[in-house]
């Protein structure tokens, strides 16, 4: 009969994700772990493997609840619009550390990517969540004339996520909160926008 773990695998990837976070992969040691998680090197090693399936872990957790506070926010507000511009205009609101710190999902994918294949794998997957969610709020604006009849919903989904990374990333290189609102409300107002005539 196995041995029951000796310790809480989700509380060690909660605080393995924070380890990585703050250092990223590479200059994240396995002492460093060990130490945030409490545990014996032969315990992680049972659990995740090594330090890569550890990262892998904490990556795919952090990812699942980004994609489902996203679709929670995108519910919470009656506008599909209005629930579009929260969710760009809510980086700009982040208290300054939490700006900083910027994304663990845009730090994996500036960090790893092109060299692990698995890392792009959970980029895509979150990807995916995140731009159909934001491609079935624009559909719903549209329904609600909100946005044009003439906004391709899934190039807007694309442009919504692209946009919404971007803003992360500026914050985390420390853009002030009013260009951060600037950014939102061009993107916002691109939606509104009404196509060009045919005349012009």
């Amino acid at each position: 009969m196995p041995r029951p773990r000796e310790f809480d695998r989700d509380e060690a990837i909660e605080r393995a994700m924070a380890v990585f976070w703050e250092h990223g992969y590479e200059a994240t040691s396995t002492e460093q772990l060990l130490q945030a998680m409490g545990i014996g090197r032969q315990s992680m090693y049972a659990a995740f493997g090594d330090k890569h399936g550890l990262y892998l872990a904490a990556l795919e957790r952090y990812q699942a609840r980004q994609g489902a506070a996203l679709l929670d926010r995108l519910r919470a507000v009656a506008s599909p619009l209005g629930a579009i511009e929260d969710i760009l205009l809510g980086v700009a609101g982040e208290a300054p550390e939490a700006r900083a710190r910027g994304c663990l999902g845009i730090q994996s994918i500036v960090e790893m990517a092109r060299r692990d294949p698995d890392v792009v794998l959970l980029a895509r997957s979150a990807t995916a969540v995140c731009e159909a969610a934001f491609e079935r709020m624009v559909a719903e604006a549209k329904r609600r004339g909100e946005v044009g009849p003439h906004v391709d919903e899934r190039s807007a989904g694309r442009f919504l996520l692209t946009t919404l990374q971007g803003l992360r990333i500026s914050a985390r290189t420390g853009a002030t909160p009013e260009a951060l609102r600037a950014v939102a409300g061009f993107a916002i107002a691109a939606l509104k926008a009404s196509p060009p005539s045919a005349s012009s």
